[in-house]
């Protein structure tokens, strides 16, 4: 793991790349008189792994950088993904294991995206002083839980003092050669699915903003914006039966995605708005909620949408390992991105979905 210095003072030793562990919970106070060494020791200890030999890792702990080889006949994806403090998250509500398990799914999520196999990641990681104890342990755990899961074992990274917490994950996978899934593939006469229901995490994060998420009523409505699922299986499927000609996780809204997947490809698309599968509000709760708003422009599902030839459309399933795929509208030759309301009428499809330069 490589340590960095602040300006005018340069980090001494250089850079210690780390291992990945799964220990047992960690804890413990704060570093004020250990130095930046204890707190990636004890993210070693948080996420290593106890000095196991890593296929496709030549080298990884202990050195400025770790060295990877791809097995013959596969290629190597890789993305980077920022969670920061009150832009991704909020410390007053979201619990520090939340935090550490959705920086990492977020992540893996554009993996998926690609088809690819989860493998390895790096962690450079932000934090004010005061929280290198309890609450990065539970950071650490929630994220060793997502490693688990996701298959990913970590392999280095980078440590930081900052006012505000801030982490950014790499994210390695793998891919038979070639056969990588990319936003550009959608022809005029495709046909376009998603995967899941839309406008869930949306859902948990109004709860949240609405300060009704310790109601514990509202509990299950936090889950897919705490703990978000990225289709790593599905997406794979997809890729290894070449029936996703484009694709994109949902992590900005399916308004903004779908712009952005039609604007790689140099396409339109025509969406019929009652086949887009909706997430369920309950207004004897109290929110007043559009469900057909959430669903279009809510962001954080981490559902996958992409684009199929219309020859293989019948080979879509209508659940993928008990996953709703749903048909929700056609690539089109025109440019122009339109919603057919239940009457009939078609009128354009506005990104607005998640941006962070948007006034």
């Amino acid at each position: 793991m490589k340590t960095s210095g602040s300006c005018g003072h340069a980090a001494s030793g250089e850079g210690r790349a780390f291992h990945v562990i799964y220990p047992e919970a960690v804890s413990g106070g704060t570093l004020s008189h250990e130095g930046e060494q204890a707190l990636i020791d004890r993210i070693v200890r948080g996420l290593g792994g106890n000095g196991r030999r890593l296929r496709g890792c030549a080298l990884g702990p202990g050195d400025d950088a770790a060295v990877l080889s791809a097995a013959r006949g596969m290629q190597w994806v890789v993305s980077c993904d920022w969670f920061l403090e009150q832009t991704h998250f909020l410390s007053r509500v979201h619990p520090p294991e939340v935090v550490g398990y959705k920086a990492l799914a977020r992540a893996a999520s554009d993996l998926a995206a690609m088809g690819a196999t989860p493998r390895f990641f790096l962690l450079a990681l932000a934090v004010p002083e005061s929280r290198t104890g309890k609450w990065l342990g539970e950071v650490l755990a929630g994220m060793a839980r997502a490693a688990r899961r996701l298959g990913l074992s970590l392999v280095g990274g980078d440590t930081s003092a900052r006012g505000a917490a801030g982490l950014c994950l790499t994210v390695i996978g793998e891919v038979p050669s070639g056969q990588a899934v990319t936003r550009r593939g959608a022809r005029p006469g495709d046909k376009l699915f998603v995967s899941g229901a839309l406008g869930q995490a949306q859902l948990g994060l109004e709860v949240v903003l609405r300060g009704r998420w310790r109601q514990p009523s509202r509990q299950p409505l936090l889950q897919r914006h705490f703990y978000p699922q990225p289709r790593i299986e599905l997406g794979r499927w997809l890729a290894q039966n070449q029936l996703a000609a484009a694709m994109i996780d949902l992590s900005d809204g399916f308004s903004s995605d779908l712009h952005n997947l039609c604007r790689a490809s140099g396409v339109g698309a025509r969406i019929i708005s009652e086949q887009i599968p909706q997430v369920a509000v309950a207004r004897t709760m109290g929110l007043r909620l559009d469900p057909l708003q959430l669903a279009l422009h809510g962001g954080e599902d981490y559902e996958l949408l992409f684009a199929v030839r219309a020859g293989h459309a019948h080979r879509i399933p209508a659940k993928f390992k008990g996953l709703p795929l749903t048909a929700v509208g056609e690539v089109t030759k025109s440019r122009a991105i339109r919603l057919v309301e239940p009457d009939g009428r078609a009128a354009r499809l506005a990104a607005r979905g998640w941006d962070p330069f948007r006034r």
